[in-house]
């Protein structure tokens, strides 16, 4: 009977490791990333041929998609206002929204006036949020080359709401979405960076968290389901 020493032992389960993350990174490679349009990033001191002119919205909407978020665009608060009926009727469908938790946002009283639930609560204290499905709130801009949302703590208490439930649900206009994180952090510092936030979150898709083994799990530190509803009045 042979007895594996503690090198022995060691390598064995770091060449088993190394395995699982080559095989992981192998079926990675089989994606295709063809239907992903890139966004032109072009210097100022090399402008060979003029950038693609890419829509922000569009853009953000199919980042956003690609990484297993639902994204809505409409045209106004009334269709804003029913694209929020028809994905809380779907979750409760699916028994999935029976307590719903609200920001503070003022628009949010007309936006949710439309829908119902066994329980809607405003800013619920933090140890409450725990047992609430879907969490509402607005978002203070978005990143279009990432489909990323940027909320800011000091404009509204959303942060926990965004956070606990296992579906956020976003408003955000389109007059917020920007191609890159430097547009957006620009813009909410009114060029002053001092003037942002201390607390920021970034939101990329529903929550996901990996093991050492790549074991790709969804929801475990945050919603598992992410909709945003993007405003676009066309201006």
């Amino acid at each position: 009977m042979s007895v594996l020493t503690r090198d022995q032992s060691n390598s064995e389960a770091r060449a088993a490791i190394m395995q699982s993350i080559r095989a992981h990174l192998a079926e990675s490679a089989k994606v295709d990333w063809d239907h992903v349009t890139a966004l032109a990033i072009v210097s100022d001191q090399a402008q060979a041929t003029p950038p693609v002119a890419v829509s922000p919205v569009a853009a953000f909407r199919e980042r956003l998609e690609s990484v297993g978020g639902h994204c809505v665009v409409v045209r106004n608060e009334d269709e804003a206002a029913g694209a929020l009926a028809d994905v809380v009727s779907g979750l409760q469908a699916r028994a999935v929204a029976k307590r719903i938790a609200l920001s503070d946002a003022p628009s949010l009283s007309r936006l949710t006036s439309g829908i119902t639930a066994d329980h809607i609560a405003v800013c619920p204290a933090a140890a409450d949020l725990f047992n609430y499905d879907v969490g509402i709130s607005t978002a203070q801009a978005g990143i279009a080359e990432t489909g990323t949302l940027i909320l800011e703590a000091e404009k509204e208490r959303h942060r926990l709401v965004s956070l606990l439930p296992a579906v956020h649900i976003a408003f955000i206009s389109s007059d917020d979405i920007y191609l890159t994180i430097g547009d957006a952090l620009a813009a909410l510092g009114g060029g002053d960076e001092n003037s942002l936030s201390r607390a920021i979150t970034f939101i990329t898709g529903p929550s996901r968290t990996a093991d050492i083994e790549l074991t790709l799990t969804v929801g475990v530190h945050g919603p598992k389901e992410l909709y945003v509803i993007v405003i676009d009045d066309g201006s």
